[in-house]
């Protein structure tokens, strides 16, 4: 860093986003993006936004509020569109949380929640998750805390029903309960049903992945209205045009062909049985995901050497250092195909390895 950094910022750790390589062709099974390019919709409202751009995007996003609040079953006053659902956490962090009102979240989750306390200069807590990686509720009961909870989490895919969240949400009635929805298109049940019911209740959901658009960045927070104003708040003081025109058509688009996401969703779920089943068959341990990625393990193999060893080969999955998780190793699921090489590979090396 330069001399000119500020010290405040002298102990964060970033987050570390998964390889994007550019200097060989993968399977790329490591940032759980879709294998299937966007709807054609999307991709013909993107393509009549561009020839406007001149112009600066609508702050409100008001025409992708009204087709997303349908959608969700919300009123447009219930929603705030933003630049990926990261930044929906990220205001939520500075809104919601502050030396007096502490963040919790598990000990093993996404890892941008410990950088958003950081940068925010916000106390947190880290939750043991039980010894097989699941959410114990009754921990989050009463914890005058912010909560966050990814839901199916991240990196083990495992998910709370939606009346197990409303425990958490009815325990806590004085703080903000914040539930990251990013893969609940997966087979998890979404919350987005009780944010009506509870004023504590905040629900982040992203476009990346079931709708296939990652590259675009476009997320979304879902809550009472009185938050949405909060999260507003922030918005406005940091970037009122946060998402730009282009991307706001393409979600457009997308929501108006959910026939499209429902059919993808389906295709991966599929996949996801038959490569659990098949990893199963190699001796694999394999979390009970409901997710588009799957966390697995196998005995004869330590985490970092398979990682490495599919590499060498082509085939690019996620690997995190953490002691408690170092042994296994996070796979998206692609298409049939991808699967079927990461099969092929996966069997290779096993056979080397006796």
């Amino acid at each position: 860093m330069s001399r000119f950094f500020s010290e405040k910022y002298s102990t964060l750790e970033p987050y570390a986003p998964g390889e994007q390589p550019k200097d060989a062709q993968y399977v790329k099974l490591n940032t759980n993006e879709s294998p299937f390019p966007p709807s054609p919709r999307a991709v013909r409202a993107a393509a009549e936004a561009a020839q406007r751009v001149q112009l600066y995007s609508d702050p409100e996003c008001t025409a992708l509020r009204a087709k997303l609040a349908e959608v969700c079953g919300l009123s447009s006053e219930e929603l705030l569109i933003t630049n990926g659902s990261d930044e929906i956490l990220n205001f939520a962090f500075m809104a919601f949380c502050d030396e007096s009102t502490p963040a919790a979240f598990p000990d093993i989750t996404y890892g941008f929640y410990p950088v958003f306390a950081q940068i925010n200069h916000v106390p947190y807590a880290e939750i043991p998750l039980r010894e097989d990686f699941t959410v114990n509720v009754s921990d989050y009961f009463g914890l005058g805390r912010t909560i966050f909870l990814a839901n199916p989490n991240a990196p083990t895919g495992i998910a709370l029903r939606a009346a197990q969240i409303e425990e958490i949400v009815r325990a806590n009635p004085d703080n903000v309960v914040v539930i990251d929805e990013a893969y609940v298109d997966f087979g998890a049940e979404s919350c987005l049903p009780l944010v009506r019911k509870y004023d504590n209740l905040l629900v982040a959901q992203t476009f990346s992945k079931s709708r296939s658009l990652a590259g675009a960045r476009l997320g979304f927070g879902a809550g009472n209205p009185a938050l949405i104003r909060d999260l507003n708040t922030i918005k406005y003081s940091t970037n009122p045009y946060n998402v730009n025109s282009i991307t706001a058509a393409m979600g457009i688009g997308v929501l108006e062909d959910e026939d499209y996401t429902h059919r993808n969703c389906a295709a991966i779920m599929d996949n996801r049985a038959y490569t659990v089943s098949s990893l199963k068959a190699l001796g694999f341990s394999v979390t009970d995901s409901l997710s588009n990625f799957i966390f697995v393990r196998n005995e004869r193999i330590g985490g970092e050497e398979l990682y490495r060893k599919l590499r060498e080969r082509g085939v690019l999955v996620r690997h995190f250092s953490k002691p408690a998780i170092r042994d296994y190793n996070r796979i998206t699921i692609g298409s049939r195909r991808q699967m079927d090489l990461l099969l092929e590979a996966v069997s290779a090396i096993l056979e080397e390895t006796t």
